[in-house]
């Protein structure tokens, strides 16, 4: 069976997601975390991609982000791979692989669907458990959202931006965005677009993407 296509072009969000090999831890505590954020911070950089959301879970990450070139996610995942690996194979007395060998991807419709990604992406903790609120949570972009934190791995985007003039109305818009529920077909489409590197969006996006592109999608 063929391997899907990867939609990254230019100038359009995706949602991306990166899992150990057979689900295998990729992170044992905070410190591997703080170096794979560490990399991820130099190779969005290096690769002009913008970062807008992200959570590190025990054994997969999830991000999305805006590419400034159409090779720009491969080329930073790679990067990812090969120095995140390299030190986490050094520290641990290991060798070979860690993430499964392709990332998963699914370029996304920013309206209406990207900041609804973003909860997804965000709330990860939630649903596996490890916390009630996402801001309990150290790990994902939630307290950059909700209540103003910076990091430098963070660009918010344009729509999280227009949810309010201030940054005070952002932040309690975006509050009260995620303490919305999900529904549950949305969660699915999300994991089905993503697993099977379909677009994120309404059928007349996914048409005047292939009209504009020659790529189906």
């Amino acid at each position: 069976m063929p391997r899907p296509r990867r939609f990254c072009p230019t100038g359009f969000p995706v949602h991306v997601i990166q899992r150990g090999h057979n689900r295998q831890i990729c992170f044992t505590g905070d410190s591997d975390i703080a170096t794979y954020a560490h990399f991820l911070e130099e190779g969005a950089r290096k690769f002009k991609v913008s970062v807008h959301g992200w959570v590190f879970m025990t054994n997969h990450v999830h991000l999305l982000l805006t590419p400034q070139d159409d090779t720009a996610i491969s080329k930073l995942m790679q990067y990812l791979g090969r120095l995140y690996v390299r030190r986490f194979n050094y520290n641990y007395s290991r060798s070979g692989g860690l993430f499964e060998d392709r990332f998963k991807s699914s370029l996304v419709q920013e309206e209406p669907y990207l900041i609804t990604c973003l909860r997804y992406i965000e709330l990860n903790p939630v649903r596996a458990g490890m916390v009630s609120d996402p801001g309990d949570y150290r790990w994902s972009s939630y307290r950059a959202h909700a209540f103003g934190d910076h990091p430098e791995l963070w660009t918010p985007h344009e729509l999280y931006i227009a949810l309010g003039d201030t940054m005070e109305e952002r932040q309690k818009t975006y509050r009260a965005l995620t303490s919305q529920t999900i529904g549950a077909d949305v969660l699915t489409n999300i994991r089905h677009c993503t697993n099977r590197g379909l677009i994120l969006g309404t059928q007349k996006f996914r048409e005047q993407f292939e009209r504009l592109t020659g790529d189906q999608a």
